[in-house]
């Protein structure tokens, strides 16, 4: 059976995460304009990069490539669609996180948001070892409710198929999870978010210690 992110429309994924009652498509947007900017590096990857969403904080003066990896082809295209002033330094991959870590290429960042949920720890931790960046910076989202993950909106049921991949959250693991894997965790912000949901960025550097 194929992952339920290729099912997904893009439009129904966008407009839920824009509603007034999610926000998480302009808080993550913020939110990578911070990730791309802040550490001293000149290649990036951005692992679930769905249709783009913040890719128009890439400074190009500053990066020579920035990968995009997603499992839904259409999400690829349209990214690609929506920038193109970025073709030159903008590498957009299908890669399945999970079954085909051995085809993701080198970056000195790696930029997850709302992927690990998707994945799991240990292929994430397995996709971060293969990328052998020098940082790390994630976004998890944390739900007080663990039964309703999901945000009620019109488009709920286009997320129907989700449970079968998700996995709940927790900083704590993760970092744990990061630590084994060689890195340690530099940076802890929490953003809050309608619903009684959380956005928790955590960023890692490799071999450094809190």
């Amino acid at each position: 059976m194929n992952n339920p992110w290729e099912e997904i429309n893009l439009s129904d994924y966008e407009n839920h995460m824009k509603l007034d009652s999610v926000m998480q498509l302009q808080t993550l947007n913020l939110l990578m304009k911070e990730q791309f900017e802040k550490y001293p590096v000149v290649t990036s990857m951005v692992l679930g990069v769905a249709g783009g969403n913040g890719l128009e904080h890439i400074d190009t003066d500053k990066y020579q490539t920035v990968y995009g990896i997603d499992i839904n082809e259409d999400y690829l295209r349209a990214a690609g669609e929506r920038f193109p002033e970025l073709a030159d330094v903008l590498k957009l991959i299908r890669i399945d996180l999970i079954n085909e870590t051995e085809r993701l290429p080198h970056a000195d960042l790696v930029i997850a948001d709302l992927l690990v949920e998707y994945i799991g720890y240990e292929a994430f931790r397995d996709a971060v070892k293969k990328i052998g960046s020098e940082y790390v910076s994630c976004v998890i989202q944390i739900n007080k409710d663990v039964n309703a993950w999901v945000s009620d909106s019109p488009y709920l049921h286009a997320f129907d198929r989700l449970d079968e991949v998700h996995h709940q959250m927790e900083e704590k693991d993760l970092t744990k999870t990061m630590d084994e894997a060689g890195y340690s965790l530099i940076l802890n912000e929490t953003y809050g978010l309608p619903n009684g949901k959380a956005l928790v960025r955590l960023d890692y550097r490799k071999g450094q210690q809190e």
